[in-house]
Parts: C-alpha cells; sequence; structure tokens
C-alpha cells in the first residue's frame, strides 16, 4: 500500500524539476550551468529536510511499518547522491555531467519511492 503524502508530493516535484533542467541542459550545453546544479542542491536539502521530519515522525510515534533499517539506508543513500554527482559536474565539465545531475534526481526519486512504501 502506497500513500500520497505532502513530503512525497514535494519531494517528486524538486526530483522532476532537477531531472528535466539536468535532461535539457544535456541536450543544449557543453557543460553543466547554475541551473543543473542548483537542482541537486534542492534536492539535498529537501532530503535533509525530509530526514529531519521523519525522525520526528518516529520519534512523535508514527513507527516506520517496515524494516527501519532499510528505511534509513535508503534515505542515508539518498543522502549521499547529489553532493556526489554535485562535485562531480563542477570538477568535470562536461556534458555528460549534466546527463549524472540527471541520473542523481532519478535515483533520488525512485528511493524516496521506496523509502515511502516502507514508511507506509
Amino acid at each position: 500500500m502506497f500513500a500520497l503524502n505532502g513530503f512525497f508530493i514535494a519531494g517528486a516535484v524538486i526530483c522532476a524539476l532537477a531531472l528535466v533542467v539536468a535532461v535539457v541542459a544535456t541536450a543544449i550545453r557543453k557543460h553543466p550551468d547554475d541551473w543543473a546544479l542548483i537542482g541537486a542542491a534542492c534536492t539535498e536539502v529537501f532530503l535533509v529536510v525530509y530526514g529531519i521530519a521523519a525522525a520526528i515522525r518516529q520519534g512523535a510515534g508514527n513507527a516506520v511499518q517496515g524494516d527501519p533499517w532499510e528505511f534509513w539506508g535508503y534515505l542515508v543513500t539518498a543522502l549521499v547522491m547529489p553532493p556526489v554527482a554535485f562535485f562531480w559536474a563542477i570538477s568535470e565539465k562536461s556534458r555528460w555531467s549534466n546527463a549524472v545531475l540527471g541520473a542523481s534526481a532519478l535515483v533520488t526519486f525512485i528511493m524516496l519511492f521506496r523509502m515511502e512504501q516502507i514508511w507506509h
């Protein structure tokens, strides 16, 4: 069972925007620009807020329905991906750095979807 909530919708929108910007940048640019990098930064900020909210929800008694280690493992892994893609993009100034930013946004969305499945 999967239940939509505000955090999932916000995360899906942020990841989708970051993905679209990165795909467009891959198609038209030879190097990552500020907009593509901002997408990765926004994704990371969202994940930090999501993690804090998840800790508060769990501390308040709204327990994870699935395996808590699996949920927190997904979250930690998702938190690592945008910064890695960001630093890859600023260190390697190529068109494919934009593709890495897009892949990071897509995989982050998939992990967010899985975290919501585990929670509910």
